[in-house]
Order: C-alpha cells, then structure tokens, then sequence
C-alpha cells in the first residue's frame, strides 16, 4: 500500500476495527500490554446491560430505540426542544432543507463545545426549573445560545466558561479554541438576526438533499466530509503519517508489527451518528454502510468494562497511574499506550457485547424482541450502563474509574 493509500486508510472507518480486532485477539491469547483481559464477566456485563433496555423498553418498542446521537440530549428529560424550534421555524415558512442546515449547525457547535466539558458544573434551565449536568446540560445550554444568536465571530469566541457553585470552570485551551474557528470560519453561523454565508456544514445538507429519488446516500460521503473538515483543526505535536495530521489516532505497542497506529476518531464518529438522525428525520435521507461505524471508545462505554472487572490494571501500570493522581484513581495522558489499548479493547467489546446482548434479549422475550443495531445499543444500553455504574462507585464526580488528561480532542 502506498504512502498516500495507507494515510487515507488510517482516516477512515475500516481502520479503527481492523485495530481494534487485533487488539482483541492479542486479549485473548492473555498479550495486552497494560491490561488483563477477563473474558468470562463478559456475560455479567451483558446481562446488566440486557436487564437496564428491558427497564426502559417494551419488546415490542425495541424498533423505536433511537441510534445513539445528539438529538437525546437535547431533548433529555422527555422535553422535545429540538422539535419545538422546528415547529416555530416550519411555521415561519422555513423550508425542509434549509431546517436541515440550520440543525447541523446547532448539532456541529454543539458537539464540539461538549469536547472535555469535565465532572461538576450544573445549567439551570428556566422553563423547566431543570438542573442540568454534563453532554446534556451543554446540549441544552448551546440550543440556547444558538437560538439566541450567540455564536457569532464576536459573540462567545468559541469558548464556554462554566462556573458552577463551587467555583469550578471548565474552559477550552486557546490552540484547540482556534481549532474549532477553523471549522465554522470567520462568518457566524445561522442565528435569528443574522443571515449565514455557505458552509461547510450546509453542503453536507446540500449532497443529502441531491440524492437520487430513493433518497438514499452512503455515510461514507458524511464521515469523509466531517474528516476533511475536522482534522486540519488538530493541535501540532499529535500523530502524523509521512507529515499529515491524523486526528484521533495513536502509536500503539500492540500493532508494532503494521503501521503501529489504532485510529479512534471518536469525535468524527460521534458527529456522523448525531447528524444522520437530522437527515434522516427532517428530509427523509436513508443511509447505506452505517454498520461500518463502530462503538464510541469514550470513558462511559470503557469505564462499564472496567467497573465490572472485564479489564483490569496490571500491578505496575496501575501503580504508575495512582502516582500521577490526587483523585485516588489512576491517571494517564491521553496519548499514554494505556489509554490507547484501553479504547481499543472498548470498540472490540462493544462488537462482542452486541451479540451477547442481542442472544439475551432473545431468550428473554421468547425471540420476540428485535435484535438491537450498535448505535440501539450505545443509547440504551452500553453507555448509560457506563454512567450508572459511574454513579454508584463514584458518587461525588461519576466520573471514569480510569482519568484521562486532556485538552478538549478527546472526551
């Protein structure tokens, strides 16, 4: 493969599971570096996550799962805002496809405000008197500051402070703030009082809406355009491939026999799930390939399989951990080859946990409950059991059992 064929290969979606099975089969030959691998809990794992969908869902609803994405935290606690804005803008004669734009630029700003947002801070939310924390009190807070027009060149400048009753800020750093510039350039997005200039977002909207009468268009084309447009915003120092940037991709130990890189791209990943639900509600887009995307390896999906004993610290690394924390728990940078095994072992179980879930659900409802899609299961069952399971060992921060240092790439 040449130079430039195995750059594009590391930016795209086969990458990141190709990695990650190689990973998983060094686990079971008991060869991860950092981690043991304690395959037999993984039934335990399923069966917590199996029992938690079937609290929230009747099997006869399991089709009505919504994929894992950033509508549901706008939308938490049962309050439908993003529908609400629809309607006012439906009514004020806004058509289909331009509602479509101005919903990826919500999601788009979103989402990257969310990056890092860190573990205490609240938004209050004055219609409802809700107190809010984490991904969905930030969804809520930037619908807010979308629709009131903040997200402008001179408006928040891209930088969020939260400061909440205790004093705690958490804050973007400056290099990653200029990053997140680049993406939505110099003009301000939509906003009530302002008109906005072509985008990089809109055209996503614009390839959707052009696709032939069947409307369907291969999530390819979306990951490839959300590429292109977020990894020119990476920091300088992280991961190069012959002088090219490569976002959310890392040197692991494992995979020093190949190109020696596990490619993530969570916040690509992440972006595309959000996004698609847009076209697929608001114009009627279907999407072919969606299965090419995997699960998020983020800290509530790998912290589920860290709380429930699946991975566990080897002694020394775990010592190396604790004596870089304050917390109790241990600590490691982002780029730590710990990290790096740790998310990719997460992709490859989530894989496995599929399948283990599904074959419960199926015995438990006598086969009638439709086997669950990957991104069914992140929403209602990987990553809430995830936040749970935070809750309860960590009821002060619910934060990951495993703290990773970071700048707002990686959340």
């Amino acid at each position: 493969m040449s130079p430039e064929a195995q750059y594009k290969y590391l930016l795209g979606l086969k990458s990141i599971r190709d990695g990650a099975r190689v990973v998983y089969e060094s686990a079971q030959k008991g060869e991860l570096t950092n981690f043991e691998f304690h395959a037999h809990k993984l039934d335990g794992v399923a069966e917590f996550v199996a029992s938690l969908i079937m609290q929230s869902f009747a099997p006869e609803l399991f089709t009505l799962i919504p994929p894992h994405g950033r509508w549901q935290h706008f939308e938490v606690k049962q309050v439908p805002r993003v529908d609400s804005i629809l309607k006012e803008w439906r009514a004020a004669g806004v058509e289909e496809l331009e509602c479509s734009r101005r919903l990826v630029d919500l999601f788009l700003v979103s989402v990257l405000l969310d990056a890092g947002a860190g573990d205490v801070w609240r938004y209050k939310e004055e219609s409802t008197g809700l107190s809010l924390e984490r991904s969905e009190g930030i969804a809520v807070a930037s619908l807010y500051a979308f629709t009131d027009g903040l997200f402008c060149s001179e408006g928040i400048g891209l930088m969020l402070t939260h400061t909440d009753s205790n004093g705690a800020e958490i804050t973007h750093n400056r290099e990653t703030q200029q990053g997140y510039a680049i993406i939505l350039g110099e003009s301000p997005p939509w906003s009530p009082s302002t008109s906005r200039a072509v985008t990089e977002t809109e055209r996503l909207a614009i390839i959707a809406s052009r696709q032939s009468v069947d409307k369907t268009i291969d999530v390819n084309i979306l990951w490839d355009s959300l590429q292109q447009l977020l990894i020119p915003t990476w920091p300088a120092g992280r991961t190069v491939f012959h002088g090219q940037p490569l976002g959310d991709a890392w040197p692991l130990q494992l995979l020093s026999d190949g190109s020696g890189i596990q490619p993530f791209h969570k916040l690509t990943q992440w972006l595309t799930y959000s996004l698609t639900v847009i076209f697929e509600r608001v114009l009627g887009i279907e999407w072919t390939n969606k299965e090419d995307l995997t699960g998020l390896p983020e800290y509530r999906n790998g912290g589920l399989y860290v709380d429930m004993g699946v991975l566990t610290l080897k002694p020394d690394v775990l010592a190396r951990g604790l004596e870089a924390s304050t917390t109790g728990l241990p600590q490691f940078d982002a780029t730590d080859d710990v990290i790096v095994e740790w998310r990719a072992m997460t992709v490859a179980l989530l894989d496995t946990t599929l399948g283990l879930v599904n074959e419960k659900l199926a015995a438990q409802t006598e086969g009638a409950a439709a086997a669950l899609s990957l991104p069914q299961l992140l929403e209602a069952g990987t990553w809430k059991a995830g936040r749970e399971l935070a809750a309860r060992h960590r009821p002060a921060t619910k934060s990951s059992p495993i703290l990773i240092l970071s700048d707002g790439t990686l959340f």
